[in-house]
C-alpha cells in the first residue's frame, strides 16, 4: 500500500474537487520515544540505586563464608557502604549466578564500583586479590612496622602482629614484599623471618668465624643502623663499640633509648641518661637485652667486619659528619667544636 492515499471529495457547487492526504503512523518517532523513555528510566535507576555509594570505603575487604545467603551478603554490603540497594544486588546476583548463591572467599574492592559489577564479581568468584607492594625500610622497628602495614593492608590485625612480632625484633628482615590483601599476621611474620634467614645464609661462615653469637651481632647491627648511614662509618663505629664491650666500658649509644622512651640523641636529657633501665647504655655495660630495630644487610655486614682504630669515642654533628677521638677529653673537645 502506498504511504499516502488520496481521496476525492465532492466539491461544492461551482468548485473544484481537491485531494486530502492521510499520513501513516510515524514508526521512527515511536521507537525513538521508547528508547528515550527507557534511557531516562535506566539513568534514574542507576543514579538512585545502582551506582557506587558516595561513602564507598577505600580498599574495601569483604569475607564471605560458605553457605551465606544472598540476603545476608546484601545486608553486609549495604552496612559497609558498598551497595545502595539490597533488592537490586540480590536481583543481579540471581541474574548472574542463579539460585546457587555466591562463591565463598575473600573479596577485595580497591575502588568504588556499581551494583551490577559487585554482583558479577561475587557470583563468579572474582576476588581481585592482587598482591600489594609493601616496602619496609632498613632500621624499622616493630611498632613502626605495625603502622606501616596497617596503612597498606585492609585486613591487617595490628594486635595480633604485635603479639607475634614483638619478640622477633631484629629478625624481621626489612625489604620489599608483595602481600595479598587478606594476608594474616602469622604469614607476614613468617615470611619476614624466613627472608632474614635467607639473607644471612651467605654470612654463615663469617658469623661462625667471628666468635660472637648471632644474637649479639644482630643487636649491634641494630644500633649501627641508627648510629650511622654509610658503610665505612658503620664499620668504624662497629670497631669502636666492639672495643668498648671488650674492655667493659659502657657503650653509651644514645639510639638505644628510643626502645624505651622514643627519644633520639638531641632529645635526651641528663635525667634520661641517669634513669636506669636495660636499654640505658650509660648506666649499664654490655649490649642491650635485644635489638632496637630490624637492621638491613649493610648494618649486619658492618657488625661482622669492624674496622680497628685507636679511637674510642665518636659523635655526629648536625650535618651528619662524624668526629672521632682517642680520649674522653678529645671527645669533649669535639662536642664543644661541632655540637651546637
Amino acid at each position: 500500500m502506498p504511504p499516502e492515499q488520496f481521496f476525492i471529495h465532492d466539491a461544492p457547487t461551482g468548485g473544484v474537487a481537491t485531494p486530502e492526504v492521510r499520513k501513516a503512523p510515524c514508526v521512527r518517532c515511536f521507537v525513538l520515544g521508547t528508547v528515550l523513555v527507557l534511557l531516562i528510566l535506566y539513568l534514574t535507576v542507576h543514579f538512585l540505586f545502582l551506582r557506587a555509594p558516595t561513602d564507598f570505603p577505600r580498599e574495601a575487604f569483604v569475607r564471605i563464608s560458605a553457605g551465606t545467603s544472598l540476603s545476608a551478603i546484601a545486608d553486609n554490603l549495604s552496612e559497609r557502604g558498598i551497595i545502595r540497594s539490597r533488592f537490586f544486588f540480590k536481583s543481579f546476583g540471581i541474574l548472574f549466578g542463579g539460585t546457587r548463591g555466591a562463591d565463598a572467599g575473600d573479596y577485595y574492592f580497591e575502588r568504588p564500583i556499581s551494583i551490577p559489577r559487585v554482583a558479577w564479581r561475587i557470583a563468579r568468584g572474582n576476588y581481585h586479590l592482587v598482591p600489594i607492594r609493601v616496602t619496609v625500610p632498613e632500621g624499622t622497628n616493630v611498632l613502626e612496622m605495625t603502622k606501616l602495614l596497617a596503612g597498606k593492608l585492609p585486613s591487617f590485625n595490628e594486635e595480633e602482629f604485635l603479639r607475634l612480632a614483638d619478640d622477633r625484633e631484629g629478625h624481621l628482615f626489612p625489604d620489599t614484599y608483595f602481600f595479598l590483601p587478606n594476608v594474616g599476621a602469622e604469614e607476614i611474620v613468617g615470611e619476614m623471618r624466613e627472608n632474614f634467614e635467607k639473607k644471612l645464609l651467605p654470612l654463615s661462615a663469617d658469623i661462625a668465624a667471628f666468635g660472637k653469637s648471632l644474637s649479639d651481632i644482630v643487636i649491634l647491627a641494630s644500633l649501627l643502623e641508627e648510629e650511622a648511614r654509610t658503610t665505612n662509618t658503620r664499620r668504624t663505629i662497629a670497631g669502636i663499640l666492639w672495643k668498648r664491650l671488650a674492655i667493659g666500658m659502657p657503650m653509651q649509644v644514645d639510639a638505644a633509648f628510643a626502645k624505651v622512651n622514643g627519644k633520639n640523641t638531641y632529645q635526651l636529657t641528663e635525667d634520661d641518661l641517669k634513669t636506669d633501665h636495660p636499654y640505658n647504655t650509660y648506666t649499664r655495660a654490655g649490649l642491650p637485652p635485644g635489638p632496637i630495630t630490624n637492621p638491613g644487610i649493610d648494618a649486619l655486614h658492618a657488625a661482622l667486619r669492624p674496622v680497628e682504630t685507636d679511637w674510642l669515642y665518636y659523635l655526629s654533628d648536625s650535618d651528619g659528619n662524624m668526629h672521632y677521638a682517642r680520649t674522653h677529653d678529645g671527645h669533649l673537645r669535639n662536642k664543644r667544636l661541632y655540637i651546637r
